[in-house]
Order: C-alpha cells, then structure tokens, then sequence
C-alpha cells in the first residue's frame, strides 16, 4: 500500500510540479525555489514538500543556503531531493525485478555478456526503426528523456552564460536516472554493457554523437558525447 500512496499523492497537479522540479535539478532544493518554480506561495510548497517526503518520494533536510556559517548565518533552512527508492505498481501483483535479476544472474555465470550487448544493440536499433543517427546532443536529450533517462546538458559557460566556441566539444549529455538500476546495481559490469549497446543502437554510432562509458555515482552509467571528442 506505501506504493500505491506514494503515486496517488503525485495526482494532485501542484504537488507534481513540485516533485518533477526537484527530481530534475539534481541537487537539494529549497522551498523558496520550489514555490517560485511551481508558481505557488511558499506555504503552500512546504506543505506539499512535506507530503512528498511523508510519503517516501522526496528526501528532506536542512542547511543554511547562504553558504556562510557562524553568527549572521541565519537559521537553516529546509531542503529536498528525490528519494533513490524506486516505487511501483502493479494490479495484479508482478514481480518483473526478481525475473530480471535471475536473467541477469543466469547471463553472468554464463559469460553471456557478448551475446546480451548484440541482443541490446539490435533493440535499440529497432526502437530507432528508420530514422537516421541522431543529429546532435540536444535530439539526443529528446530521445532519452522520452526513455526515462532524465538526461542534462553539462558543458562550460563563459560569465555570461553562453557556450564558448572552444568549449562545443565539452558539452555531453549526461543522465541523472538508469531506467536499468535496480539490477545494474547488483550486476554492474553486465548490464551496464547492456545499457551502453543499447543506446548505441538507439542514437546509432556513425552519426555525429556517441555514447561511451563514464559512471558516476547516483547517475547512469553512460555519458553521451560529439563523436568528434576524443577524450577519453
């Protein structure tokens, strides 16, 4: 039933906004910015905050967000970010983590890792269907955000905020949310490789971008990148 409440409590279109907001940003957040990006007072964000982390979707905390300590520093304030618990539901009940998992486990002792990456790339070239290689970073954030993997455009700014030229080649796409990670953290090495074909066959490898391997903790495992950037 926790589940089922946690998802019920997203019906409500402010507390939604919220909860979306604060799982895109990566970071703490607090409830200032919240309520200015949600469009609502600040009273009426803390109580929907509140309610998101009651039910397990959010993760509270405080800090003093002037980033100065000591007399003067004012009190802490509230703050939060997503919860790394997954949640689902299913009616009937389905277990699919546990298949996935005895698949994964049964693939590893195998030293079936060739054979999944193939079974990947295909699938994810079928999910491209006929459409070319992706174009560029930004089509690719598209496809993958459709995908759930809740990616962000990182890259050097100048003061002012625009790409510098030198820095095109730096800016990759990155992603906060591994739709695989409930398995991937048990088997790492293997999925992740599944995960890496996959999105080779989904974003095609002799076009202008790449996906290569770069994990970092609480993000997926794959950074995409211009396929002329040859950092490794």
């Amino acid at each position: 039933m926790e589940d089922i409440e946690a998802i019920a409590a997203l019906q409500d279109p402010v507390r939604r906004r919220l909860y979306e907001y604060v799982a895109a940003q990566g970071r703490e957040v607090g409830r200032n910015e919240a309520a200015e990006a949600a469009g609502v007072a600040r009273t009426l964000a803390a109580h929907h905050l509140d309610k998101l982390a009651e039910v397990g979707l959010l993760e509270s905390g405080s800090r003093r967000l002037t980033g100065r300590s000591g007399p003067g520093a004012g009190r802490p304030a509230k703050v939060y970010t997503r919860a790394r618990a997954e949640r689902a539901v299913s009616l009937p009940a389905r277990d699919y983590r546990t298949a996935a998992e005895l698949l994964a486990e049964a693939a590893e002792r195998a030293g079936l890792d060739v054979e999944l990456r193939a079974a990947a790339r295909r699938r994810g070239e079928a999910l491209r269907g006929s459409a070319a290689p992706c174009a560029g970073l930004d089509e690719a954030a598209e496809l993958l955000a459709a995908r759930g993997y809740e990616p962000h455009l990182e890259g050097a700014e100048d003061p002012e905020g625009a790409k510098k030229a030198s820095d095109a080649a730096a800016r990759v796409v990155r992603m906060r949310n591994c739709p695989f990670h409930a398995v991937a953290d048990r088997y790492p090495p293997l999925v992740c490789g599944m995960n890496l074909a996959l999105l080779e066959g989904l974003l095609g490898t002799d076009g202008p971008v790449r996906a290569r391997m770069d994990a970092r903790p609480g993000e997926c495992c794959v950074v995409i990148e211009d396929s002329k950037n040859n950092r490794h």
